[in-house]
């Protein structure tokens, strides 16, 4: 969990950005299942570009990235990851492997190493430098790319199973997640009028509150999910936007990605100026687990089922 809510805002900022059971499960399952592993040498290219080879599915996994821990357990490679970065806080099984660091960005080499991994899977919050630095040091790093959209989402967790011999697996729980998108989409199909959202990510100054802009994993979701982002009007994918023009855009939903740093609705309804917005008025101001959309793996559909309901309940009664 990050420490504070401005140590989460960076990560977040490094994390998120896109580069540009249907309806029913709150969490993505996390399937167990026996290594079955693709023979011979694996020669594949990172998003560094990169030529990085393995002699086999890695056996000894270091993840530098929440996303990438939660992929690695998705795929069903939980029991390869040796060690995980310090925000790692899901799957509840990661929490008791070894931390090798990553608050402002530092990790810890040396532990790095002492692990002997086979694999050291790294993540867009990580710099080429730091890549370099642990591949100097005789480690096999691989910088995995956040997806542009779910496609490159499932993508990704074909590619982490392949690294990992767990191809057969990933096929299967692709196949699962595309179908409870299509559920989603099928129910979005016969919505006429889309409410207008605020996702709040950041209210540390609740006159200029951070929320995602276009080309974030949040933007898309909320489209998905029947929904108008406020934030799309910003000139970046993450930036601060005033109470007046908060004024202006009215939402009608009001959803806190940062409830669990103790953002409620009511502290949001007794602030200066926003009792007049809809959103308060009506009632409709959320709490939202805000790792289920910035972080570019499995639980994305998690998130998108979670926002669908909350912006259209009436489809889902």
């Amino acid at each position: 969990m990050y420490k504070t809510p401005l140590l989460r805002l960076v990560a977040l900022l490094l994390a998120s950005t896109l580069l540009l059971s249907a309806c029913a499960s709150a969490t993505t399952a996390l399937p167990t299942a026996t290594l079955a592993p693709t023979p011979g040498p694996l020669e594949l290219t990172d998003g560094l570009g990169r030529t990085v080879t393995l002699s086999g599915p890695a056996q000894r996994i270091v993840s530098l990235a929440p996303s990438n821990t939660e992929i690695l357990f998705t795929v069903g490679a939980g029991t390869q990851v040796v060690g995980r970065d310090e925000f790692t806080n899901y799957p509840q099984e990661a929490m008791s492997l070894p931390s090798v660091g990553g608050s402002y960005g530092g990790y810890n080499s040396e532990a790095i190493v002492n692990l002997k991994p086979d694999l050291v899977l790294a993540a867009e919050i990580n710099t080429p430098e730091q890549v370099k630095t642990l591949e100097d040091l005789g480690l096999t790093v691989y910088y995995l790319s956040n997806p542009k959209d779910l496609e490159g989402m499932y993508q990704n967790l074909q590619l982490v199973a392949k690294m990992t011999g767990h191809e057969t697996e990933a096929g299967k729980l692709v196949e699962s997640l595309k179908e409870r998108v299509a559920a989603v989409d099928e129910k979005m199909a016969s919505v006429t009028e889309k409410p207008s959202v605020f996702y709040e990510l950041d209210s540390t100054d609740p006159n200029a509150p951070y929320t995602f802009g276009p080309g974030t994993f949040m933007d898309l979701l909320i489209s998905k999910a029947g929904g108008k982002n406020v934030g799309s009007v910003l000139g970046s994918p993450w930036a601060q936007i005033s109470l007046e023009e908060l004024v202006v855009q009215n939402p009608d939903l009001i959803i806190l990605g940062d409830s669990n740093y103790g953002v409620t609705a009511e502290a949001v309804a007794a602030r200066a100026g926003w009792a007049d917005l809809s959103a308060v008025k009506e009632g409709h101001v959320y709490p939202f687990n805000d790792d289920l959309a910035s972080r570019p793996g499995a639980r994305l559909v998690d998130g998108l089922e979670e926002l669908a309901k909350l912006i259209h309940p009436e489809l889902f009664k």
